[in-house]
C-alpha cells in the first residue's frame, strides 16, 4: 500500500466524524467548555492524529501497531464522551447512535490495522 494515509478510509471516516462532533459541540453549554466539549473534540481528533503518525511510520511494524491501537483507544474514548452527551441530553438518541456506528467501524479497521501491519508497508 502506498499513498497518504489521507486516502485510507478509515482516516477519512476518522476525520469526517471529528469535524461532525466540532459542529455539534458548538451547541454544548458553556459550563462544559473545559471538560465534555474540550475532551471530546480533543480525544475524536487524536484517531486522526494517531493513524496519520502511525501510517508514516509504517516501516516498523511494531510502532504501526502502537499506533493503530491509540487510535483505537482515542475513538473508544470518544465514544465514552458521547454517552456522556447523550445522558446529558446534548445530542439526541439519533444522533448518538449514528455517530456511535461510526466509532464502531473506525474500531473495526483499526483492529484490522493493528492485526495486519505487514498489508501497510511501503512498497520497496
Amino acid at each position: 500500500m502506498t499513498g497518504s494515509f489521507k486516502d485510507l478510509k478509515v482516516y477519512k471516516l476518522a476525520f469526517e466524524t471529528a469535524s461532525d462532533i466540532f459542529k455539534l459541540s458548538k451547541a454544548f453549554p458553556k459550563e462544559e467548555r473545559y471538560s465534555l466539549t474540550d475532551q471530546i473534540r480533543r480525544s475524536s481528533r487524536s484517531v486522526c492524529v494517531n493513524i496519520g503518525e502511525g501510517y508514516r511510520k509504517r516501516i516498523y511494524p511494531k510502532h504501526f501497531t502502537s499506533k493503530m491501537t491509540d487510535a483505537d483507544g482515542e475513538a473508544t474514548e470518544t465514544s465514552i464522551w458521547l454517552d456522556f452527551a447523550l445522558d446529558c441530553e446534548y445530542i439526541d438518541q439519533q444522533i448518538h447512535a449514528a455517530l456511535q456506528a461510526k466509532y464502531q467501524e473506525i474500531g473495526r479497521m483499526l483492529n484490522s490495522m493493528a492485526q495486519n501491519p505487514e498489508k501497510f508497508l511501503p512498497k520497496s
